[in-house]
């Protein structure tokens, strides 16, 4: 098999070729060139590439005079031998002929954007353009500082460039198609029903929930220890965004995967306050938009089961649920600190207001458990009511 090099490696050579360096020279010249714009050379790494070259007799050094006071690798002088410059020359005329790989880490992260709230992916996207156009600016004064340039030189300047330029114009682009969808063409229940998904944290308020529909899971424990339960909520989302790709490119109808709801009931109301989760039997949810159909919905289902192996998929179901006359609150910080909060609905205001319940207690979860402290989680509870 034939002898490789690493692009540093090709590159340092190279630049020995033209004639022998220090390793301080080398230093030097990499940094006036921007060298490190485009090809992966680390801060530390020269005297490590020129080990790697030597030993395998790429290269080999002369020293200076002693009368040079320099430390015992600054004082050697690196040149190429024979095989060094036969090996140069090989790898560097496969080079002008590779295609550039294209395996960019963001097309990994493009391909997760599904699973991030759409914020983090506006966010990144832009933090990723504005990195574009600092390095673009870089890659400019380096190559006015070198003016004027032999012809392969100015043609790695263009090179740099114009991948630069392509790659920002990309990530514009794709930021303008995501923000214009945010915008105008996303349906997002948050929105849509403000009114129900935005209560303050001050004190209850009374809403009036329209019939809404949603796909749900049902199932029975304490919810941090029922497999039953992790399985449920991730057959909803799976279903949930398996919908929303379908249901933009058969219907040209895009909408925001909405938050995680859940549909509480005991045979004993106190087992909320007590927070008796044994007890506990619920539904798990997630709303929907009203053109999501039945039929679509066993699609999506049949579809992610052919992606993941979860018997809670064959549970998924469209459900459409009135609870009509609502008391909510928003409520701030660990699902277990809710207890003050509903002993305070069950036992006060629910009397003092003469009501009583008229359904399952409903907590819309508006927080990622996963990225978000216990003590800034925000959980709106819902508790359907009529007249005593």
């Amino acid at each position: 098999m034939e002898p490789t090099l690493t692009d540093a490696e090709l590159t340092v050579l190279g630049l020995l070729l033209e004639q022998p360096r220090h390793g301080y020279e080398l230093e030097r010249v990499i940094e006036e060139r921007g060298v490190r714009a485009w090809t992966a050379l680390g801060f530390s790494s020269i005297y490590y590439l020129l080990d790697k070259l030597a030993a395998r007799s790429l290269i080999e050094t002369t020293v200076t005079p002693a009368t040079e006071k320099r430390s015992a690798k600054s004082r050697a002088t690196y040149q190429a031998t024979a095989a060094g410059r036969d090996l140069c020359a090989a790898a560097s005329r496969d080079a002008l002929a590779a295609l550039t790989p294209v395996r960019s880490r963001v097309l990994v992260g493009m391909a997760n954007s599904p699973g991030l709230p759409e914020e983090d992916v506006v966010a990144g996207l832009t933090r990723r353009l504005a990195a574009l156009r600092s390095q673009l600016v870089e890659v400019r004064a380096a190559r006015a500082r070198q003016e004027p340039l032999p012809a392969a030189a100015s043609a790695i300047f263009d090179y740099s460039e114009a991948m630069l330029q392509a790659d920002a114009g990309w990530t514009e682009a794709t930021l303008g198609t995501l923000t214009k969808e945010n915008a105008v063409d996303k349906y997002d229940i948050k929105k849509a029903r403000r009114e129900l998904y935005a209560p303050r944290a001050l004190d209850f308020v009374v809403v009036d929930v329209p019939e809404l529909r949603y796909l749900a899971v049902d199932g029975h424990g304490d919810p941090n220890t029922a497999e039953a339960y992790a399985a449920a909520v991730e057959a909803l989302f799976t279903t949930a965004y398996t919908l929303k790709f379908a249901s933009k490119k058969a219907l040209d109808r895009d909408f925001v995967v909405g938050p995680l709801e859940g549909l509480w009931r005991a045979d004993d109301p106190q087992a909320f306050v007590t927070r008796d989760k044994q007890a506990w039997a619920w539904t798990m949810m997630i709303s929907q938009p009203d053109w999501i159909t039945e039929d679509m919905v066993r699609a999506a289902v049949a579809e992610a089961a052919k992606k993941k192996d979860n018997p809670a998929l064959a549970d998924v179901r469209l459900i459409s649920l009135i609870e009509g006359r609502c008391v909510q609150i928003l409520h701030v910080g660990s699902y277990d600190d809710e207890a003050p909060t509903l002993d305070r609905l069950h036992h006060r205001y629910l009397p003092d207001n003469g009501l009583t319940f008229n359904g399952d207690h409903h907590e819309i979860y508006l927080s990622d458990a996963r990225r978000t402290e216990p003590a800034k989680l925000k959980t709106i509870l819902r508790q359907p009511v009529k007249p005593v």
